[in-house]
């Protein structure tokens, strides 16, 4: 029997997409074209919100177990659509003002209940830039708990059904990043209101609802294998990011083009299906996933697998952190220097 590891996987190189990133722009110059912004996805942002919302409301004094049910099939792909939504607008890939992106994220987030969008992009723009630096990665268990749940399948599930608290609890690690600005308090104060609007108008019921469709979305669930997908060393002892390319892409705005993603987060969720087919031959030989579902139950049940599946790396490279900007080599111009894509 394999010897089951107790300690994540060390790496002494940089984050793994810069140099797939600079290779696909001398064979593919064309991609270029794929970076943009797409104003229309504030559009989705609308829909889901006021769908998620009216569900909601629909569910006012309704019984709790239908509560639940309605939460577990429907509310979770709402949350999971908007997380990838709060995502874009994190990367500020939909309008030209940062200001107007920071605003569509917070709105994105009303839903979900708890105040994440503007802390989401101060942290998520450090993961692409940090990967694997535990100082800075909020992807990254903690040692602590990569310990505390290791591969014990019960704990991994208690791990899914409590991961929003898990993120939460990462932060407190990541001593460089400034989290607290207007914005921060901006969001928070419109969450809150919204809690006190739902249970004034609605009761329980409803917020009871839109808090369990955001675990749902992100935890105990088969879209929780997400969260496993992107950078758990699943299919490979090496590869450290893993794209999804099954069906559910098409109510999940493409976010299972993780690789694409990470190589250029400056192209929108629409158009990351183009890069993959214009730069094939780089994405095609890379392993994947075709289903977060079957993914969902490797991870619990497979005892070579746990929360120390992970590369962790202290090579920084080269990139500054600011608590401003994160420089992502994102982009690389005709003489080679990165640019800002945050």
């Amino acid at each position: 029997m394999a010897k089951i590891k107790k300690e994540f996987v060390f790496s002494e190189d940089v984050e793994p997409h810069i140099a797939r990133t600079r290779g696909i722009l001398k064979d593919h110059p064309d991609v270029k074209k794929l970076i943009g912004k797409n104003p229309s996805t504030f559009w989705i942002i609308l829909f889901l919100v006021i769908g998620q919302i009216a569900i909601a409301g629909l569910l006012a004094g309704q019984s709790w177990w239908l509560v639940f049910v309605v939460a577990y099939l429907v509310g979770a792909f709402f949350d999971h659509a908007m997380f990838v939504m709060v995502h874009e607008c994190a990367h500020n890939l939909l309008f030209k003002k940062p200001a107007l992106n920071i605003l569509a994220g917070i709105l994105a987030n009303v839903p979900q209940i708890f105040p994440s969008s503007v802390s989401f992009q101060k942290y998520h723009l450090k993961h692409h830039a940090f990967q694997g630096v535990h100082a800075l990665d909020a992807d990254l268990p903690g040692n602590y708990e990569a310990w505390i749940v290791h591969n014990s399948t019960i704990k991994k599930a208690l791990w899914f059904l409590f991961y929003p608290f898990v993120q939460i609890t990462r932060t407190f690690r990541l001593k460089e990043i400034k989290m607290w600005d207007g914005w921060t308090y901006l969001n928070w104060a419109v969450q809150i209101a919204t809690v006190v609007a739902v249970l004034f108008f609605w009761g329980p019921q409803s917020l009871v609802y839109l808090i369990a469709s955001l675990f749902f979305s992100i935890g105990l669930h088969p879209l929780g294998a997400r969260w496993i997908q992107e950078h758990y060393l699943t299919l490979d002892p090496i590869q450290e990011t893993y794209s999804y390319y099954g069906g559910l892409n098409k109510i999940a705005m493409n976010v299972g083009y993780h690789n694409e993603h990470h190589d250029f987060p400056s192209i929108p969720w629409n158009k990351l299906p183009a890069l993959k087919h214009l730069a094939s031959e780089y994405y095609d030989s890379l392993k994947s996933h075709q289903s977060w579902t079957r993914l969902f139950f490797f991870f619990l049940f497979n005892k070579n697998l746990s929360l120390y599946s992970r590369v962790i790396r202290e090579n920084r490279g080269k990139i500054r952190v600011t608590q401003e900007k994160v420089y992502i080599p994102d982009q690389v111009e005709s003489k080679g220097e990165k640019v800002v894509a945050a």
